[in-house]
């Protein structure tokens, strides 16, 4: 998320500031129901962006959300498993 911050600030501080309201915005969508999620891999789910093409990756373990990844749509989905 920092790396993708970064790129979006490079190209202006507006872009940059609405990428960090969207990953708010997915944190809160995941806090209120992290169930909602489809499973993508064992118990890790995948929550996408609504407007910039990246999508988290979760797991919800004894109450707790724990995101194992951050991954821009172009990249391979399967190199979060490593992080799983």
């Amino acid at each position: 998320m920092i790396e993708a911050h970064e790129w979006y600030a490079a190209r202006g501080p507006v872009l940059a500031t609405r990428f960090i309201v969207e990953v708010e915005t997915v944190v809160e969508r995941i806090a209120a129901a992290p169930e909602q999620f489809p499973v993508v891999h064992r118990d890790v789910r995948r929550v996408r962006f609504r407007r910039f093409p990246y999508a988290l990756f979760f797991r919800v373990a004894d109450g707790r959300v724990y995101v194992l990844a951050c991954f821009h749509s172009s990249r391979d989905p399967q190199q979060w498993e490593q992080r799983s």
